[in-house]
């Protein structure tokens, strides 16, 4: 059995990806990673993933490289002949569908991070994104979920999609606190005991609200270190101008850049903020609710799906420094607030974000496609576990179609159930 999973780049495979594609490997089977090359690639290949450079890739928005792409990666398919490919949006989901049903691999499997669209975006942006999802689901088998946000936009029939949901490892982020790694952080970042620190984690893009987020800071009266933990991303076009980043130095933020070990970082904060424009279901919300802390966030899907006002974090408008500034300032100046949302973050992410439930859905949704089409693997569960991956993801399912009932907004909602649906 070989399984390709195709992102634009490589860190994705590895800090996103990784467990799915272990679980082949550890099953007997072969697990490609297709993306630009990079960085991580020798440590993918080091757990047994081999690597295969899509070197016209591209983060940034560019069609003619994306076309580029979309022939290197038709070559590559032809000669790897995989048995599965599964791809993951925003632009390896679209044209990745596309090639991989031309190039006549058997099972074409797509995982929706999140739609590159919102519900305040201009009507044009939504039918263009919305549009070329629908029509790059058409060449897939099936579609997998992270958000039920996203799933309600009923973009692809139910028969063919589901909720999968997303998760951490619980065992890496969770656990009650380590009292020896929060003293050497806050000695690393010069930070007394006493001084609330405020973290975020995120690539130095204007979409993570980084801008409302400097601004917030000079709106606080009471003490406190805002942490940023996250790379640069030049190849975006919201990339923060290094006049921004230089200027939010200068008012004391610290900045610590691309960090392997985050997890001993959450143990140093105090507040986690994210005042995303746009998520699809944020893995740093999950491992600092796993953390045990308490969350501000902006009210947009993804967010909402990690955070429920006034349980475990604060919920505030999208691009709003002053209701942003009131959150975090309720948080810094009351200790009693911040336990009681940690603990509730805790509970949350240890009964929701547990990323093994993720992976096992979506090797078994591997494995039964090729049951389907009569390509079973000599790997993988008998049919008892089979049956047990079904009712999962049958409760999956039922799940997302409640979530989409309950929440009866958004643009396609307000268009009547299964509009761009009908396209395909």
């Amino acid at each position: 059995m070989k399984i390709a999973h195709l992102t634009t780049v490589d860190m994705s495979l590895r800090f996103l990806l990784l467990p799915q594609l272990t679980t082949v490997v550890d099953a007997g089977g072969e697990a490609i990673g297709i993306s630009a090359p990079g960085p991580w690639v020798d440590e993918l290949e080091a757990h047994g993933i081999r690597h295969v450079a899509l070197t016209s890739s591209t983060r940034g928005v560019d069609w003619r490289a994306d076309l580029r792409a979309a022939f290197e990666l038709w070559r590559i398919l032809r000669a790897e002949r995989p048995d599965v490919l599964h791809t993951h949006n925003p632009k390896p989901g679209v044209y990745g569908r596309i090639v991989g049903r031309l190039a006549g691999v058997p099972v074409v499997v797509n995982t929706v991070h999140g739609f590159y669209a919102t519900e305040t975006d201009p009507w044009l942006k939504r039918i263009v994104v919305y549009g070329l999802e629908a029509l790059a689901a058409r060449f897939s088998d099936f579609e997998l979920f992270q958000n039920p946000e996203d799933l309600a936009l009923r973009l692809v029939s139910t028969a063919k999609s589901e909720l999968l949901g997303n998760g951490v490892d619980l065992a890496r982020f969770g656990g009650p606190t380590d009292r020896d790694a929060r003293a050497s952080v806050r000695a690393e970042l010069g930070v007394d005991d006493d001084t609330p620190v405020i973290g975020i984690v995120g690539r130095l893009v204007a979409e993570k609200g980084y801008p409302e987020l400097f601004r917030a800071l000079e709106l606080i009266d009471a003490p406190a270190r805002l942490v940023v933990v996250g790379p640069d991303d030049p190849d975006k076009p919201d990339a923060l101008d290094r006049d921004v980043v230089d200027r939010a130095k200068r008012s004391g933020v610290t900045f610590l850049g691309m960090r392997n070990d985050v997890d001993r970082l959450y143990t140093g904060f105090d507040v986690f903020v994210l005042p995303s424009h746009r998520e699809g279901f944020p893995r740093s919300a999950m491992e600092a609710a796993a953390a045990g802390l308490p969350l501000v966030v902006t009210d947009i899907r993804g967010c909402r799906q990690v955070v429920t006002d006034g349980v475990n974090g604060l919920v505030v408008p999208v691009r709003s420094p002053e209701a942003l500034a009131s959150a975090l300032t309720k948080l810094i100046t009351d200790s009693e607030l911040r336990r009681r949302f940690g603990a509730a973050s805790a509970e949350r992410a240890a009964a929701e974000f547990d990323e093994r439930r993720v992976v096992d859905i979506v090797f078994d949704t591997h494995l039964q496609l090729l049951a389907e089409r009569g390509a079973r693997p000599d790997v993988g569960p008998d049919g008892a576990e089979f049956t047990m991956a079904e009712a999962r993801r049958s409760d999956c399912r039922q799940a997302g179609r409640l979530h989409a009932e309950s929440i009866g907004t958004g643009f396609l909602s307000s268009l009547g159930p299964g509009f761009l649906g009908r396209l395909y």
